[in-house]
C-alpha cells in the first residue's frame, strides 16, 4: 500500500503520513516501490496504526481496495489480481461452477483470502458491477502514468454521436470505457471488443460481463491480427493507441483497408479512421477520438481529402487544442456537400448540433460550430482543424457593447480613488509586540482548518456545492469549482472566515462574505473568535511579505503550501484592529475594482477592434491623433 492508501486507512492527509515516518523511528519501513513513492505492507501498517491508536474502522469499499492491493504485493501484479477477483465475482453473479470469463494467466486469488471475502463483502453490499468499478477506478489511480482510460465524459459524447446501434465494434477497448458508455446511452445489444494487451483485456472481459448479456471480448493487435474480420457493425467507437508508432505499416502496405491512401508510416491516427471505416456497415458511423494534430499534418492531407470527397468524414469537432473526435460514415449514395465543424466540449452543445445539422446542412452557428462546404476545405492544406472555418460571432450588438463598457469603466474610474484607504506614517517607528498564529490557536482565539489533499477529492463533479480553489482566493473572485462532499474531511466556509492560499511568487489570504462554499485543495482556513480579532486585519497583516516568506513552503514550481503557524501578527487592542480592519476592507475592495478595471479595458480594447472591423464603430469627431511611445 502506498502512503496515500495510508492516509485513506487512518483518516488523515498523506502529510501526516510523511510527518510520521519522520517522527516514529518503528514506523514500518518500505518493502518496495521507490524512495519517492515507497509501499508498505499492509498488516505492518495496520498492526503500528493499531498500536498507536490512529486505526479507524474502514468503509468496506476502502478495506476491499487494501485487501486486494496487499493480495497483490505491487502494482503490475494488481491487474492480474483485480480481473481474478472480477472472474470471482462473475461466476458469481452467474450462479456457475465453471471457470469465469478469462481473468489473467497468471492471476490467482484463494476463496478464503481476506482479499476474496472483502471483494464479496463489497459486491454484497453494493452489487456485483458497482463494486468492480469502484475497484477498477482505484486501479487506474494506483496505475497513474503507467496508463490511461478514456475520460468519462468524452466515452459519453461518443457514444451519444454513435446514436442507436444494435451492434458496437471498439477495436481498442482497453478496459472498455467506450463500449460501456455504448450500453448506458444507447440501444447497443451486441458489443465487441479487441485489445492488444491481455491484462486489460481480462478486465474489460470482467466489467461487460457484469453489466451485459452479449459481450465479447478478444486479445490481439487489430491493426495486425483482426479479431472480427468479418464483423461489419452499426457503429464503431475507437480511442486507439496514437504513440505506438510500429504499428505495421511495412508488412500492411498492401492491406484492403487502405481505401482512401496508404497510412504514413507516422501517422497511425489514418489507419485506424481507415480500419473503423472497414468495419462500419453501410449507413453505419464511426466515432474516432483523434489528436489534434492530425487534422493539419500535410503528410495525411491526401487520405484527408479522399475521406472528404467520398462523404466518409461527416463531422471535426475539437473537443480542447489537442483532442478531436472525428465522425465518419460508411458511404451510400450521394456525396455530401458540407462538412459538420463544432469547437465546443459541452456535451449537450455537441449532440444538439449533430441532430440539428443532419436535417440543416447549411447549419451555422458563429463562434460554435458550422457546415463547411467540402470544396472550400480541398485546398492545398486540406485542414480540419475546425476553429479557422467556424463563422465570426454576430456584429450587430458590438457599438452597443461598446458603448456600455465605456460607460461601466468610466464610472469605475471614477470609483477608485474614493476607495483608497485613509492611513498616514506612524509615529511610533518601533510597532508592537507580535504573537505566532500558532500561539493564538493554542490560547483558542482561532481555529485553523486544512483542506482535503488533491488527491483525495475523488468527489468532485461538475455539479453540486461551489468549491473555492486556490486562484479563486489569489484571484480575488467567487468560487469557480464544485464538489459533491461524500464524507466529514470537507469544510464549509462561513462569513467571517479567512481563506489562505500560496502559488509559485503569490500568497493571498482573503476574508470571506458568505456562507456555504466548501475549502478547496491546497487552501487553509482561520475561524476567528470576532470578540478577539478582526479577521479583515488579521486577513491584511497575514499578506505582509514576511508572513509570506516564513509561511510558504514551495512544493513544485507553480503551487506552494501555507503553514501558518509560523505567521505573525501584532498585538493590539480589538478596538484598534477594527480601525486598521477597516483601512484593509476598503484595500480589498480597491484591488477587486482594479481587476474589474482592467478587464473592462481589454473587453474595450477587443470590441474596438470588432467594430472597427466590421465598420459598426468610428472615431468621434475631431478625435486627435495619439503619439504612442516607443518600445
Amino acid at each position: 500500500m502506498s502512503a496515500t492508501d495510508i492516509a485513506r486507512l487512518a483518516g488523515v492527509g498523506r502529510a501526516a503520513v510523511s510527518n510520521w515516518r519522520r517522527r516514529h523511528p518503528d514506523f514500518p519501513q518500505p518493502v518496495g516501490g521507490t524512495p519517492i513513492s515507497p509501499v508498505f505492507a499492509l498488516p505492518e501498517v495496520e498492526t503500528w496504526l493499531r498500536d498507536q491508536g490512529k486505526l479507524r474502522e474502514l468503509p468496506v469499499e476502502e478495506w476491499a481496495w487494501q485487501q486486494l492491493r496487499a493480495e497483490a504485493g505491487d502494482d503490475l501484479q494488481l491487474g492480474g489480481v483485480l480481473a481474478a477477483a472480477g472472474d470471482a465475482l462473475v461466476k458469481e453473479h452467474a450462479g456457475e461452477t465453471i471457470p469465469g470469463p478469462s481473468a489473467a494467466p497468471s492471476a490467482a486469488l484463494s476463496p478464503g483470502s481476506g482479499a476474496a471475502e472483502a471483494v464479496a463483502d463489497l459486491a454484497a453490499e453494493w452489487g456485483a458491477s458497482p463494486a468492480f468499478e469502484f475497484l477498477l477506478g482505484r486501479y487506474w489511480e494506483a496505475q497513474g502514468r503507467r496508463a490511461s482510460a478514456t475520460p468519462p465524459d468524452v466515452a459519453a459524447v461518443m457514444a451519444a454521436l454513435a446514436g442507436d446501434a444494435a451492434t458496437v465494434l471498439d477495436p481498442a477497448c482497453g478496459t472498455g470505457e467506450l463500449l460501456v458508455a455504448a450500453a448506458e446511452n444507447g440501444a447497443a445489444r451486441r458489443l465487441l471488443g479487441q485489445d492488444a494487451d491481455s491484462g486489460t483485456t481480462a478486465l474489460a472481459t470482467v466489467r461487460l460481463a457484469l453489466r451485459h448479456d452479449d459481450a465479447a471480448i478478444r486479445t490481439g493487435d487489430s491493426l495486425r491480427a483482426d479479431g472480427f474480420p468479418d464483423v461489419l457493425a452499426d457503429a464503431v467507437l475507437c480511442d486507439p493507441p496514437f504513440h505506438v508508432r510500429t504499428w505495421g505499416h511495412e508488412e500492411l502496405t498492401a492491406d484492403p483497408r487502405w481505401e482512401y491512401g496508404l497510412p504514413p508510416r507516422l501517422e497511425p491516427e489514418l489507419a485506424w479512421v481507415q480500419h473503423a471505416l472497414a468495419h462500419v456497415a453501410p449507413g453505419g458511423r464511426a466515432v474516432v477520438l483523434m489528436p489534434a494534430v492530425v487534422a493539419g499534418r500535410r503528410s495525411g492531407r491526401r487520405i484527408r481529402a479522399q475521406l472528404l470527397r467520398t462523404g466518409a468524414l461527416r463531422a471535426v469537432i475539437a473537443l480542447s487544442a489537442a483532442q478531436h473526435v472525428w465522425v465518419l460514415q460508411r458511404p451510400e449514395g450521394g456525396t455530401p456537400a458540407t462538412l459538420l465543424m463544432i469547437d465546443d466540449a459541452d456535451q449537450e452543445t455537441i449532440v444538439s448540433t449533430w441532430e440539428t445539422y443532419r436535417n440543416d446542412p447549411e447549419h451555422d452557428e458563429p463562434g460554435v460550430s458550422r457546415a463547411v462546404p467540402i470544396i472550400d476545405l480541398l485546398d492545398e492544406d486540406v485542414d480540419l482543424t475546425p476553429a479557422p472555418h467556424l463563422s465570426a460571432t454576430g456584429s450587430e450588438r458590438t457599438a452597443e457593447r461598446f458603448l456600455e463598457t465605456h460607460d461601466r469603466l468610466a464610472t469605475l474610474l471614477e470609483r477608485l480613488g474614493g476607495l483608497l484607504p485613509a492611513v498616514r506614517p506612524s509615529a511610533d517607528q518601533e510597532g508592537s509586540p507580535s504573537v505566532l498564529v500558532a500561539e493564538l490557536a493554542r490560547i483558542g482565539y482561532l481555529a485553523i482548518h486544512q483542506a482535503p489533499l488533491r488527491r483525495d477529492q475523488e468527489e468532485v463533479t461538475g455539479d453540486g456545492q461551489p468549491l473555492l480553489t486556490a486562484e479563486d482566493v489569489i484571484e480575488g473572485r467567487p468560487a469557480s469549482a464544485r464538489a459533491t462532499p461524500a464524507d466529514g474531511r470537507w469544510i464549509a466556509t462561513r462569513a467571517g472566515d479567512i481563506v489562505i492560499a500560496a502559488a509559485a511568487h503569490r500568497f493571498a489570504a482573503r476574508v470571506v462574505e458568505g456562507d456555504g462554499a466548501l475549502l478547496g485543495p491546497q487552501l487553509t482556513l482561520l475561524r476567528v473568535d470576532p470578540e478577539r480579532l478582526d479577521p479583515y486585519f488579521l486577513a491584511g497583516v497575514l499578506g505582509s511579505s514576511a508572513n509570506a516568506r516564513t509561511s510558504t513552503v514551495q512544493t513544485t514550481g507553480t503551487t506552494g503550501r501555507v503553514d501558518i503557524r509560523r505567521a505573525r501578527m501584532p498585538r493590539l487592542p480589538i478596538e484598534e484592529q477594527r480601525r486598521y480592519g477597516v483601512a484593509f476592507r476598503r484595500m480589498a475592495e480597491f484591488e477587486s475594482a482594479l481587476r474589474s478595471t482592467v478587464a473592462l479595458g481589454e473587453e474595450m480594447a477587443r470590441l474596438l477592434a470588432d467594430g472597427t472591423a466590421d465598420g459598426t464603430l468610428v472615431p468621434a469627431p475631431g478625435e486627435v491623433p495619439v503619439h504612442w511611445p516607443s518600445i
